[in-house]
């Protein structure tokens, strides 16, 4: 199989993303895709669309984005936070099909246990696994996204 670059999320209103290009340098970095006022409750994904094909522009051709994985969550903290998730995973899985690009998600659990050994790891445990991976990490999403690209690296 031959080396493509590899997009990781961790979806929320602050999006933690992760890339990995063929040659194996990573990227990675946190967007904040919250309503502004006086907005539609749509802009959010109209923004996160907007956002996802930027960076596959920034991807080297002819190869661009050869796979996605994402934080694949079960529960959430609340509604709303349920239907932030939601949106941006149907925004998020269209756009994929839209352009062919195979993604998947995967459990919290798993994330966490092959990032820190615990599969019920708080967020300061997470930023530190990726710390300690050589990783300047400042917030708990770029943390996850990183996660999530460790383990699709080590794993896919």
């Amino acid at each position: 199989m031959t080396a493509h670059t590899i997009l990781a999320l961790d979806l929320g209103t602050t999006t933690g993303w992760a890339l990995r290009a063929p040659e194996g340098q990573i990227a990675h970095g946190f967007v904040s895709f919250k309503s502004q006022r006086f907005e539609g409750g749509g802009m959010r994904y109209l923004k996160f669309r907007r956002w996802l094909t930027d960076l596959k522009a920034t991807v080297a051709a002819p190869q661009g984005i050869g796979a996605v994985y994402f934080e694949e969550v079960r529960r959430h903290m609340g509604v709303d936070a349920a239907h932030v998730y939601g949106g941006l995973l149907a925004t998020l899985s269209a756009w994929c099909e839209h352009h062919e690009i195979p993604y998947q998600g995967v459990p919290v659990g798993t994330i966490k246990k092959h990032a820190t050994g615990k599969g019920n790891a708080g967020k300061d445990e997470m930023i530190a696994a990726m710390r300690a991976r050589g990783h300047a990490v400042s917030d708990d999403n770029e943390a996850d996204a990183l996660a999530i690209l460790h383990w699709a690296i080590d794993t896919q």
